[in-house]
């Protein structure tokens, strides 16, 4: 019988190269789209995970999410300053680090924040050392800069038509260690001088300039720059500073961890008033997954769909192929195959051809997944973790339960033909 059935479908060939890759295109599409909306899930959620609370303006939650967290650009309403210290001074918070940005370099967002956020979020650096000046930088595991390398940050990016900071030099001090978040491609440099850079915090600025020897070094076509567009600068010796008092300019967004859950909870109530709000990351996230979810729900349909048309395609054509094979069916009865043989022998190939095509589905679908994740993780920095679950076990096992229910309609018909009446055909 195995030798038959292999002898049929070499000489069917391309008939049978048709149905696998049918089967096996409608079976990539539900795969992929299963793979890549669990990926982002997990993935997005791990990204997420270090930041327990985000404080901000009134305003959008999600985008207060996205900026902060997932460094997607996009203005955001700053935060009034002094909000900053008295967080520092509250006795539930463990820590709570500034981020700003707005600014980027080769593609990289340039973000400011603190030694204290750094340090409480990863076990060390992989090479360098913690900035300790504003002039200096550290990079992410992503960030194709060697150690030294100069950075002039640029107001926007590229793609925005953003222009270049003169007179402003970050020099890179240290790389983190890899952490599978968008903090894998950022360049992070003190928050005091991202505030500098923009021409905030003049007033201190000034007295540091005093503190180490009076005005900042020139810098060769700074005066040049500085006549044309009023640019600012940092003092790249100014050592960075810790502590937060005084009047400081608006912020973006601060990152926070509280000391319990309790006061986490607090905390989050006491910001959300009508100038301030305050969101839990997995929050935001829970209700983008809302959303993510009626998406892929969208695309299972689809995917449902075209496997129910290759379904009822196969069913035809195998109908049509059995009609057509009448002649050998009856010469096989002749010549004394048994009836349970004839059924296998046409429910065997069928089975097999698109059994093959479920497995090559499911191999052309992790495939896209990975490769659709490795390009998000290019452009985001978040990894997005592709692997197969219990449940694609079984979503297989009901594939492979389909299949062998549509390869008995053909069979049965091979199956009742009578062997007189085939041959009289």
């Amino acid at each position: 019988m195995t030798r038959f059935i292999l002898a049929d479908l070499r000489r069917l060939w391309a008939g049978a190269l048709v149905v696998v890759l049918l089967v096996a295109l409608a079976t990539a599409l539900g795969v992929t789209v299963t793979l890549q909306e669990r990926a982002l899930r997990l993935g997005s959620a791990r990204a997420a995970d270090k930041f327990d609370l985000v404080i901000g303006a009134a305003g959008s939650e999600t985008q207060l999410v996205l900026s902060s967290v997932f460094l997607q650009p996009a203005p955001l309403p700053l935060l009034a300053g002094e909000v900053l210290p008295k967080l520092l001074a509250d006795p539930r918070v463990a820590w709570a680090a500034p981020v700003g940005f707005g600014d980027s370099f080769s593609g990289y967002p340039v973000v400011g924040t603190t030694k204290a956020l750094i340090s409480s979020t990863v076990a060390g650096l992989a090479e360098g050392r913690m900035f300790d000046k504003e002039g200096e930088a550290l990079v992410g595991a992503a960030v194709k800069l060697p150690l030294g390398a100069e950075i002039k940050p640029m107001h926007g990016s590229s793609a925005t038509g953003g222009e270049t900071h003169a007179g402003v030099v970050y020099h890179v001090s240290g790389r983190l260690p890899p952490t599978g978040t968008p903090w894998d491609r950022a360049i992070l440099v003190p928050i005091q001088a991202v505030w500098h850079v923009h021409g905030l915090g003049e007033d201190e600025h000034h007295d540091e300039h005093e503190e180490h020897g009076g005005e900042r070094a020139a810098v060769p076509g700074d005066v040049e720059d500085h006549a044309d567009h009023d640019h600012h600068g940092i003092d790249a010796d100014a050592p960075v500073k810790e502590t937060f008092a005084g009047e400081l300019p608006g912020l973006p967004a601060i990152l926070v961890k509280p000391k319990t859950i309790a006061d986490a909870y607090k905390l989050r109530q006491a910001y959300r008033s009508g100038t301030t709000t305050a969101v839990f990351p997995g929050e935001v996230l829970t209700n983008l997954y809302a959303t993510l979810g009626d998406a892929r729900l969208v695309l299972s349909a689809v995917a449902a769909g075209s496997q129910g048309l290759v379904a009822a395609a196969l069913v035809l054509v195998t109908v049509t192929h059995i009609g057509q094979r009448r002649r050998q069916i009856g010469a096989l009865r002749a010549f004394g195959a048994p009836r349970w043989a004839v059924f296998m022998i046409v429910w065997l190939e069928l089975f097999l051809l698109v059994a093959l095509g479920v497995g090559l589905g499911y191999l052309i679908g992790f495939t896209a997944a990975h490769m659709i994740a490795s390009a998000f993780t290019v452009q985001s920095g978040i990894v997005l973790p592709v692997e197969f679950a219990r449940q694609d076990l079984l979503a297989a096992v009901v594939l492979l339960a389909s299949a062998a229910a549509l390869a008995a309609v053909p069979a049965v018909l091979a199956y009742r033909q009578s062997p007189a009446r085939a041959l009289r055909a």
